[in-house]
């Protein structure tokens, strides 16, 4: 779990310390609707409620606390693979919120991959979305194989 934390985390914040240096005053297009568009995010997940920037770097750090105090609940790989996800997105948007302009609480989220047909994202958002389907299809699992056996 902590190596996946660690590896998300890492590959999040190089992949927003680029977005900033090659696409502050440029757009690159990758393929079909697909491309890198510079923006920053003040709200939360896909650019929604913006402005709420405190109020969402008290409520992910308590998430990242909560998440880091359950883990001794995950045991299987793919579980303890989904918590990693979950808690390297965390962690990597709630950086971008202490240390991005203007500041703590109130920092952008830096959002750079553009379907524009979708609201832009970037690396965090993709790892905390794919550990809590992980995570939710796990539970799922685990509850009906608990079904199953009672």
């Amino acid at each position: 779990m902590v190596l996946t934390t660690v590896f998300v985390l890492a590959v999040d914040q190089w992949s927003k310390y680029w977005a900033v240096e090659a696409l502050s005053d440029q757009t690159i297009g990758v393929i079909w609707k697909l491309r890198f568009h510079l923006t920053g995010n003040t709200g939360f997940a896909f650019s929604t409620g913006q402005g709420l920037g405190p109020i969402l770097g008290v409520v992910a750090s308590a998430i990242v606390v909560v998440l880091w105090r359950m883990r001794s609940r995950f045991s299987g790989t793919v579980s303890t693979v989904a918590l990693g996800l979950v808690l390297g997105g965390a962690c990597g948007n709630l950086i971008d919120r202490a240390v991005r302009k203007p500041g703590w609480g109130r920092g952008a989220v830096v959002d750079f991959i553009d379907l524009q047909f979708w609201p832009v994202f970037n690396v965090a958002d993709m790892a905390i979305v794919i550990g809590v389907l992980l995570l939710s299809v796990m539970m799922w699992l685990e509850q009906r194989g608990a079904k199953s056996g009672a």
